[in-house]
């Protein structure tokens, strides 16, 4: 008499898709610097009510062409940043094509496109800085010229932090002896940062360059 053995049943119970804790961290640390924007914006807007025949003035030494400028550069940065994603999420750290063959781009191609404009905007900012400098608008100048210098200071920081993580991500590409999901996660994370900064320069853009 034989007896049957029966192979064990699978898992009633689906796996749980847990979400990835280096993401969850970075959109956790965004929130604490939406925070402290939002506290920049608090003091610029406070002492504009407090002087606002000095805002009137001093408004007017900016060069709101140039920003403009400066700022499409910067959005168009975000989308080259973005490509660079799409790259790294299907695997391609670099081109498999020539270099003028732009759909055959890689993550580092991509991302070294963006670090250019982002180091153009950074530049573009520097030069607009010597220009009011020579307009008399400095940080110890008056309340306009220390909000002024304090916002886009700041983000000018933040930018030149992003500039660097593309180094870091480019370089690690090359290091690399295989592309896998942890580089690619890396280039992500970078990227929820970039379109943060981007974001954030939209709206001190609008709120200095127009709300006048």
């Amino acid at each position: 008499m034989t007896s049957a053995t029966h192979a064990p049943s699978p898992q009633a119970h689906p796996a749980l898709n847990r979400p990835n804790m280096v993401s969850v961290g970075t959109i956790v640390w965004l929130s604490s610097e939406i925070m402290f924007f939002a506290a920049l914006f608090a003091m610029y807007f406070t002492l504009r009510s407090t002087s606002p025949d000095m805002w009137a003035t001093e408004t007017e030494k900016l060069n709101v062409p140039f920003a403009l400028a400066n700022t499409i550069v910067l959005v168009l940065s975000s989308v080259t940043c973005q490509f660079g994603v799409f790259a790294a999420e299907r695997l391609q750290p670099r081109r498999t094509g020539g270099l003028l063959n732009v759909a055959r781009w890689g993550m580092v191609e991509w991302f070294i496109l963006t670090f250019i404009m982002g180091a153009v905007f950074v530049s573009v900012q520097a030069f607009e800085y010597t220009m009011l400098v020579s307009e008399h608008v400095s940080l110890s100048s008056d309340a306009y010229g220390s909000s002024f210098y304090l916002t886009t200071g700041f983000h000018g920081l933040h930018v030149t932090g992003g500039l660097i993580a593309f180094l870091f991500i480019i370089g690690r590409a090359y290091i690399a002896k295989r592309f896998g999901h942890f580089e690619a996660t890396s280039a992500v994370v970078v990227s929820y940062y970039w379109h943060f900064v981007d974001v954030v320069w939209i709206a001190l853009f609008f709120i200095i360059y127009f709300l006048k």
